[in-house]
């Protein structure tokens, strides 16, 4: 095998999984009342390297729907994917651990925290399609953005 070949980088998706899964309905009057909740959505992520060329990336949500102002459920999903990444630009990485992996682990997330909720005897819950791509961006703006002003006040 050639060094050109050796040197070609390498993106997979080894195995994804249910890492975390929690579903609590604090309390049974809420199914005697009419149903008009307000949810309140909390979506995270994180990477850890596992080794020099796994690195696992979880997707957190937290979902507390509220209903006539008592708390309805909350489930709490997270969802985890062991991605191969080798031979790839170091300056990449965070685009590939906090953008791409993200986006392929979401429509698993999704699915899980529907199945949960359904499971709970509530009304289907399918969280809205999210931008990755734009989400990094944002946030890498915010960064340069704070750091610009950091340095000013110096």
């Amino acid at each position: 095998m050639s060094e050109e070949q050796q040197a070609q980088p390498q993106l997979a998706l080894e195995r994804i999984y249910l890492k975390d899964a929690s579903f609590e309905v604090p309390g049974a009057s809420v199914f005697t009342k009419e149903w008009q909740p307000e949810l309140s959505i909390n979506l995270t992520s994180a990477a850890e390297q596992i080794d020099p060329t796994h690195y696992e990336v979880a997707l957190k949500v937290v979902v507390t729907a509220k209903n006539g102002g008592e708390t309805a459920f909350i489930a709490d999903t997270t969802q985890a994917g062991i991605f191969l990444v080798e031979n790839v630009e170091q300056e990449r990485m965070p685009y590939i651990l906090g953008a791409y992996c993200p986006n392929i682990l979401f429509p698993f997330l999704r699915e899980a925290v529907n199945d949960l909720v359904c499971k709970g005897s509530f009304p289907q819950l399918l969280l809205s399609p999210i931008n990755f791509d734009a989400e990094f961006e944002a946030n890498m703006q915010r960064a340069q953005q704070q750091q610009a002003d950091a340095e000013g006040q110096a």
